[in-house]
């Protein structure tokens, strides 16, 4: 790389470098001192742009007050003659022109030259030069600008005279203007200064006491981390701050339920597991204490506690699936994939009919719906609500399965679910009284109105033509066309 490339790229990397730097500083500062930042460098750059405009605008004024004046009276004095009147060596009074302080200075040209003649009182002459001979040669109107004169600013204004080639040119110090420009200026820097000071206070304030919400807020935020004491905060008004301790408050609730859900599923869960362990231990130990004193059981009643054991540990692996299952709260995954219902419904109605009971028979129909979703979610749905059915139906009794457009339509011909219970069938560890011998978890309804949930359906129970219960599971999607199934 060359040094004329060299020179550019580190003038880059050091600006991104400062950029940032700046960035961090920025970053580090606290909620409070950036406002107090911004208000001050918003305020401030205001305030500096209207008194460098008043400034601007008051020098401008006064130059254009002191032009109009001094290009008055100097025209004032060539129209009334005192060019052709007075002669170079005579001097011009002072009141003529309504001022003592001014330099009046006759031009005649000789020539290409320009001679000029002061009547004044001996100080130094500002120069005339181009602007001024073209005046008195007539080529351009009446001019006027600053000449110095030993460190003296000297605004000049030049007319023509009553003969070509002559001119006057009046010189009146600038003195007074520029000191009173200096002071005026002095009062906007001392004004803009006091603006800026305004502005840091202003943004003090504000960050103080707009803040306090916020301070607030994050008291409460910090005691709630350090004592877990959930109670909501008071809110007051209707601005952003309050919608913040709005939406702190709704927090605070969801995380309270969630808590309390889950002490619920804690407790209910470890109710459930007790009944299932009690007797999986008490088989047990009828085995050991008959291995242990020497006494052979029967063949039929070792079988029986053998098959009981067996049940007891496969209520307790289908227990502890559905409470993992039901302990998943994140929704639904990202990945996902397009599911044709009767194809899933085929497979669960397979897996039930293979533990039905001798009699019991299941009658399907279906039609192709097409949703969008996780097959295994909705094929353990289908399941539990096909396992439900079974379970309740006396033998020689028929299963009548519906699917149409999404709809999953189950009837039982068992004692049904009372108008009461409807709602709670689909609560976690939820069981009627009649219930309570037989055998399950209470969990497999609340896992299908979970999958109901997170594929955006919906379930409901209601009374079946035939007596018993009806379940109807509803998922959104779309008709499967010919060439899918």
């Amino acid at each position: 790389m060359t040094p004329a490339q060299a020179a550019p790229a580190a003038l880059a990397r050091g600006r991104a470098w400062w950029r940032r730097r700046s960035d961090r500083r920025l970053e580090r500062r606290t909620l409070a001192g950036r406002v107090i930042l911004l208000t001050t460098v918003a305020v401030g750059f205001a305030v500096t742009i209207v008194v460098a405009a008043t400034y601007a605008t008051a020098r401008v004024q006064m130059y254009n007050t002191l032009d109009d004046s001094l290009l008055e009276r100097t025209q004032a004095a060539a129209s009334a003659g005192f060019v052709g009147e007075y002669s170079v060596t005579q001097k011009l009074p002072s009141w003529a022109l309504g001022a003592a302080d001014v330099q009046i200075i006759f031009l005649k040209v000789n020539g290409n030259r320009l001679n000029a003649y002061s009547v004044g009182d001996g100080s130094p002459l500002p120069q005339p030069d181009l602007p001024e001979y073209r005046v008195a040669m007539r080529q351009t109107g009446p001019s006027i600008r600053t000449i110095t004169v030993d460190g003296i600013d000297y605004r000049v204004a030049t007319v023509a005279g009553n003969q070509v080639g002559q001119a006057l040119m009046v010189a009146q110090p600038m003195t007074a203007t520029e000191r009173t420009l200096a002071k005026l200026g002095i009062v906007a820097l001392v004004v803009g200064a006091l603006g800026v000071l305004v502005a840091a206070a202003a943004g003090w304030g504000v960050a103080r006491n707009g803040l306090r919400p916020v301070r607030l807020l994050t008291a409460k935020a910090e005691e709630v981390a350090r004592t877990e004491d959930l109670t909501p905060i008071p809110v007051q008004g209707d601005d952003e701050i309050a919608r913040l301790s709005g939406a702190f408050n709704q927090m605070l609730l969801s995380l309270g339920a969630s808590r309390d859900r889950q002490r619920r599923l804690v407790a209910d869960a470890g109710h459930e597991l007790r009944t299932p362990l009690t007797s999986l231990r008490t088989n047990l130990d009828l085995l050991d204490q008959a291995r242990g004193s020497g006494m052979t059981l029967p063949e039929e009643a070792r079988t029986e506690l053998l098959d009981d054991v067996r049940a007891q540990v496969e209520e307790l692996s289908t227990l502890v699936g559905d409470l993992v299952e039901l302990a998943r709260d994140e929704p639904l995954a990202q990945v996902i994939e397009s599911v044709e219902l009767t194809e899933v419904l085929d497979s669960a109605v397979a897996r039930v009919r293979r533990r039905t009971p001798p009699g019991v028979e299941i009658e399907v129909r279906s039609e192709p719906w097409v949703v969008v979703g996780d097959p295994a979610a909705i094929e353990r749905a289908y399941t539990n609500v096909l396992d439900n059915a079974v379970k309740w139906s006396p033998p020689e009794a028929t299963v009548r399965v519906e699917l149409a457009r999404g709809v999953l339509t189950v009837d039982d011909e068992g004692p049904g679910i009372a108008e009461a219970d409807r709602q709670r069938v689909f609560e976690r560890f939820w069981r009627a009284e009649e219930s309570r011998s037989m055998p399950g978890s209470g969990l497999g309804l609340s896992i299908v109105a979970q999958t109901a949930a997170r594929h955006s359906g919906s379930v409901r129970a209601d009374r079946s033509p035939a007596g018993g219960a009806r379940l109807v599971l509803a998922l959104p999607g779309d008709p499967a066309e010919p060439g899918e199934r």
